[in-house]
């Protein structure tokens, strides 16, 4: 499984959706560097990503990638992490498919994204499975109607019917096309483990949490019903947030000072971060397959 994507591509315009860097890239250079900033902040690299099995040393890579998702939310992501690479049967982590001798990449296992599903209901009682349930309980509280809280409350605590964690977390720069190929397997994987009886093939519902973002010159209020289409940092989510029966959102400003959005089509337009957060039937996933094949088949 591979795809390829620019590392460093400010103002390339190939792709103005990928025009961000991650966090610890873009750092302008000093003095006589400066000079050549310009011309090294253009370059296009070309980097071709692979699938691999979840593995304990993705351990800190996963755990960077969740801290991205959660930000100060009170969740023990060491524990989420130990849960996503003891059920390596399911889920993958993307990474470097070869590393060039002249790559200033200095891990050549970094892990650039992953993606898995954890039975919420199955590991009832574990610190980060009841801290993760009572963080978007408390959100759903804050922001949706009565009707809304009891429909989101009772399938999150109904024990009859599973609730699957989805995780999808990736740099801002790798290109949505990898995730067509991430979730075909993920599915695949599903299917085994429901033949085998596994934990993670019993899900009936998905809950997904998404990084997405808002025009913060518009009058949205700091926590709300989702009542508009948000900007979605991994594209493809946009197709789970049309399938889901329970959505809302809630501001995250407070807990980080900047959103990157991946869909940067105009002029430095300011941005507030929110989270998303969709209850999606697994009954709806091919509905969503066939979103994804037809968006992010290149």
């Amino acid at each position: 499984m591979a795809s390829s994507a620019k590392r460093r591509a400010i103002g390339s315009g190939e792709n103005p959706e990928n025009s961000d860097v991650s966090s610890d890239e873009g750092v302008e250079d000093s003095g006589e560097e400066s000079d050549n900033s310009e011309e090294e902040i253009n370059e296009e690299v070309v980097v071709d990503f692979e699938a691999h099995t979840i593995s304990d040393t993705d351990f800190n890579g996963i755990k960077k990638l969740l801290q991205q998702l959660f930000l100060k939310a009170h969740v023990n992501i060491s524990e989420l992490t130990d849960v996503i690479i003891q059920q390596n049967h399911i889920g993958s982590v993307i990474r470097q498919a070869e590393v060039p001798d002249d790559s200033d990449n200095e891990d050549p296992d970094e892990v650039f994204g992953f993606i898995s599903i954890i039975n919420l209901t199955d590991r009832k009682g574990m610190e980060c499975v009841e801290q993760i349930k009572e963080l978007v309980l408390g959100q759903c509280e804050k922001v949706c109607s009565a009707a809304v809280q009891e429909q989101f409350q009772q399938v999150m605590e109904d024990v009859s019917q599973s609730v699957g964690l989805l995780l999808s977390e990736r740099f801002i720069n790798v290109p949505p096309q990898i995730a067509l190929p991430l979730y075909t397997q993920l599915l695949e994987e599903i299917s085994e483990a429901q033949r085998t009886n596994k934990p993670s093939g019993k899900c009936q519902y998905c809950l997904m949490i998404s990084k997405t973002c808002q025009e913060a010159e518009k009058s949205i209020p700091a926590r709300g019903p989702a009542t508009k289409m948000p900007i979605f940092v991994n594209a493809e989510e946009e197709f789970f947030y049309e399938q889901a029966v329970v959505k809302f959102h809630y501001s995250v400003q407070e807990e980080a000072d900047s959103c990157h959005s991946g869909r940067w089509s105009f002029d430095d337009v300011p941005m507030k971060p929110f989270r998303t957060v969709c209850l999606i039937p697994m009954e709806r996933m091919p509905a969503i397959m066939g979103k994804l094949k037809d968006f992010l088949t290149i």
